[in-house]
Protein backbone atom coordinates (compact mmCIF):
# COMPACT_ATOMS: atom_id res chain seq x y z
CA UNK A 1 0.00 0.00 0.00
CA UNK A 2 1.17 3.06 -0.88
CA UNK A 3 1.07 5.81 1.84
CA UNK A 4 -0.51 9.14 1.17
CA UNK A 5 2.91 11.18 1.76
CA UNK A 6 3.54 14.49 3.52
CA UNK A 7 3.99 17.96 1.81
CA UNK A 8 5.08 21.37 2.84
CA UNK A 9 3.99 24.35 0.87
CA UNK A 10 5.29 27.83 2.47
CA UNK A 11 4.59 31.02 1.55
CA UNK A 12 6.40 34.14 3.05
CA UNK A 13 3.70 37.08 3.54
CA UNK A 14 5.73 39.96 4.27
CA UNK A 15 6.69 39.79 0.52
CA UNK A 16 3.66 38.08 -0.60
CA UNK A 17 5.33 35.26 -2.67
CA UNK A 18 5.97 31.94 -2.41
CA UNK A 19 9.27 30.89 -0.34
CA UNK A 20 11.41 30.10 -3.08
CA UNK A 21 14.97 28.21 -1.75
CA UNK A 22 13.97 27.86 1.62
CA UNK A 23 15.73 24.57 3.12
CA UNK A 24 13.09 22.23 4.95
CA UNK A 25 13.95 18.73 6.43
CA UNK A 26 11.38 16.14 7.59
CA UNK A 27 12.43 13.73 10.23
CA UNK A 28 10.73 10.44 11.79
CA UNK A 29 11.47 10.54 15.50
CA UNK A 30 12.32 6.51 16.23
CA UNK A 31 10.22 5.40 19.80
CA UNK A 32 14.53 6.08 21.62
CA UNK A 33 14.17 9.21 20.17
CA UNK A 34 16.50 8.50 17.28
CA UNK A 35 16.16 10.55 14.45
CA UNK A 36 15.56 9.36 10.77
CA UNK A 37 15.72 12.39 7.73
CA UNK A 38 13.05 11.06 5.14
CA UNK A 39 13.03 14.30 3.35
CA UNK A 40 15.35 17.02 2.90
CA UNK A 41 15.42 19.90 0.17
CA UNK A 42 14.38 23.63 -0.95
CA UNK A 43 11.03 24.96 -1.54
CA UNK A 44 10.66 24.79 -5.57
CA UNK A 45 8.48 27.55 -7.29
CA UNK A 46 5.64 26.69 -7.00
CA UNK A 47 6.03 27.06 -2.98
CA UNK A 48 5.90 23.19 -2.14
CA UNK A 49 8.90 21.00 -1.07
CA UNK A 50 9.13 18.86 -4.31
CA UNK A 51 9.98 15.12 -3.02
CA UNK A 52 9.36 11.99 -3.05
CA UNK A 53 7.77 11.81 0.40
CA UNK A 54 4.62 13.81 -1.31
CA UNK A 55 3.78 10.93 -2.76
CA UNK A 56 4.62 8.63 0.58
CA UNK A 57 8.41 7.35 0.16
CA UNK A 58 9.83 7.01 3.33
CA UNK A 59 6.66 8.03 5.61
CA UNK A 60 6.01 5.08 8.70
CA UNK A 61 3.41 5.73 11.65
CA UNK A 62 4.38 7.52 14.18
CA UNK A 63 6.08 11.11 15.68
CA UNK A 64 7.34 13.39 12.96
CA UNK A 65 9.31 16.36 13.21
CA UNK A 66 9.60 19.10 9.98
CA UNK A 67 12.78 21.43 10.62
CA UNK A 68 11.88 24.83 8.42
CA UNK A 69 15.00 27.15 8.12
CA UNK A 70 13.21 30.37 8.02
CA UNK A 71 16.08 32.28 9.46
CA UNK A 72 18.61 31.15 7.05
CA UNK A 73 15.77 31.67 4.28
CA UNK A 74 15.43 35.85 5.04
CA UNK A 75 18.98 36.22 5.35
CA UNK A 76 19.51 34.95 1.58
CA UNK A 77 16.45 37.05 0.76
CA UNK A 78 18.21 40.49 1.85
CA UNK A 79 15.38 40.83 4.63
CA UNK A 80 16.25 44.28 5.94
CA UNK A 81 15.49 43.15 9.76
CA UNK A 82 17.75 40.90 11.16
CA UNK A 83 15.83 37.19 11.46
CA UNK A 84 14.05 36.76 14.86
CA UNK A 85 13.41 32.99 13.84
CA UNK A 86 15.82 30.90 12.76
CA UNK A 87 14.32 27.28 12.80
CA UNK A 88 11.04 26.35 13.26
CA UNK A 89 10.65 22.73 13.73
CA UNK A 90 6.74 20.93 13.82
CA UNK A 91 6.14 18.30 14.94
CA UNK A 92 3.06 16.09 14.59
CA UNK A 93 1.99 11.97 14.44
CA UNK A 94 1.21 10.46 11.26
CA UNK A 95 -1.18 7.75 12.34
CA UNK A 96 -3.19 6.58 8.73
CA UNK A 97 -0.98 6.09 5.76
CA UNK A 98 -3.86 6.40 3.50
CA UNK A 99 -4.51 10.03 4.66
CA UNK A 100 -2.30 13.07 2.70
CA UNK A 101 -0.58 15.15 5.47
CA UNK A 102 -0.31 18.84 4.05
CA UNK A 103 1.80 20.88 6.00
CA UNK A 104 1.23 24.77 4.72
CA UNK A 105 3.21 27.10 6.76
CA UNK A 106 2.45 31.32 6.11
CA UNK A 107 5.22 33.00 7.58
CA UNK A 108 7.31 36.66 8.47
CA UNK A 109 9.98 37.46 9.55
CA UNK A 110 8.63 37.67 13.27
CA UNK A 111 6.01 35.07 13.34
CA UNK A 112 4.41 31.95 11.65
CA UNK A 113 1.30 30.19 11.17
CA UNK A 114 1.38 26.33 10.50
CA UNK A 115 -1.53 23.56 10.81
CA UNK A 116 -2.54 20.59 8.82
CA UNK A 117 -4.31 21.52 5.53
CA UNK A 118 -6.32 19.88 2.95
Amino acid sequence: MKAGGISVHAVDVARGRVAEGMAVRIDRIEPDGARVTIAEGRIGPTGALEHPVAQGEGVEPGEHEVLMHLGAFHRATGSEAPPFLDVVPFRFRVFDLAQHYHLPIKFTPFGYSLYRGA
